[in-house]
């Protein structure tokens, strides 16, 4: 990433020195458990970089809590404190879901009293059957194939302290929506909603997803290492997918191997690429956190907004 006057830049090497703890609230197989299929995380990565990250969160907490108190002496009356909102987004592949998983069990374990919740967002997607309808089962991903009217709806709820709010619930080894399948977020302190779409900026709407967030991080990294990782992570979904016959993937591993390979670069060129660029890498400059990565999803570099 280039040089952006609107962000500091900080190098890893001092970043760490921000904050130390010197305890890692979790174990090497927790962290095992955390990370995606392909994804590459140290306890070195959670103590040098995550660790900072998490009591850095907690700060924009104590501010957000602080004009809440603020806005109760002024209308002179208890205004309770509203779920503190994080968005983490980023590409296909570069590893939003392992930094989610991550954040959630820090902040869990940091700050105990805190009941921290996460969604990914592709429980709006649109059911497949619906996106074969509209004839855009090819631009899955891309903001049409997203409920976002539900999803405003869903984060206006989790604002507004409503208790047991389903959500669909979406399965990647099946690709699609599992019907009558739902999650629950029960008025969580902190909640943390993870993909692709988090800061976009729909068109024709009054209201934006992250006009939610009371603070947004996005996972980057060169579109050629996230098309090696998405490539890597394919090639590890065929491995296991050949066992189980009801997984989307299977179809492709019991086929020729280097067809499935071609298949899946041309996924990545005309969907996740174009969505990349079209629609998710210029919603960077919007995050209050930006975590750079390089090979073996090492992130060398940290950049925070400065205003």
């Amino acid at each position: 990433m280039s040089e952006n006057m609107n962000y500091y830049r900080i190098p890893r090497k001092e970043w760490q020195h921000f904050y130390s703890s010197g305890n890692t609230p979790l174990t090497q197989e927790e962290l095992d458990n955390i990370k995606s299929l392909n994804d590459r995380i140290s306890m070195q990565d959670v103590e040098d970089v995550y660790i900072p990250l998490c009591h850095l969160i907690h700060l924009y907490m104590k501010e957000a809590e602080s004009l809440t108190l603020s806005k109760g002496l002024f209308l002179h009356r208890y205004v309770k404190t509203p779920p503190f909102i994080i968005g983490i987004a980023g590409s296909v592949a570069v590893g939003k879901s392992t930094t989610a998983r991550l954040v959630q069990t820090l902040l869990s374990r940091l700050f105990s009293r805190r009941d921290v919740q996460l969604i990914t967002t592709d429980g709006f997607l649109y059911p497949n059957k619906i996106l074969q309808e509209r004839g855009i089962m090819d631009r899955k991903g891309f903001p049409e194939s997203y409920d976002m009217e539900r999803l405003i709806q869903f984060l206006n709820e989790v604002k507004s302290g409503k208790p047991n709010i389903p959500v669909p619930t979406y399965s990647h080894t099946v690709y699609d929506i599992v019907e009558g399948q739902y999650d629950i977020i029960d008025q969580p302190d902190i909640l943390i909603v993870e993909g692709i779409n988090t800061l976009q900026l729909p068109q024709n709407q009054q209201i934006y997803v992250s006009d939610f967030f009371d603070f947004s991080i996005f996972v980057d990294a060169n579109p050629n290492l996230i098309e090696y990782w998405y490539l890597e992570r394919f090639e590890q979904l065929l491995d296991t997918a050949f066992l189980d016959p009801s997984n989307y993937y299977y179809q492709f591993a019991i086929g020729d191997r280097k067809e499935a390979l071609d298949m899946a670069r041309g996924v990545w060129e005309n969907v996740n690429l174009k969505n990349l660029q079209e629609y998710i890498l210029p919603t960077r400059g919007r995050a209050d956190i930006i975590l750079h990565k390089i090979k073996h999803h090492l992130i060398d570099e940290i950049y925070l907004r400065k205003y």
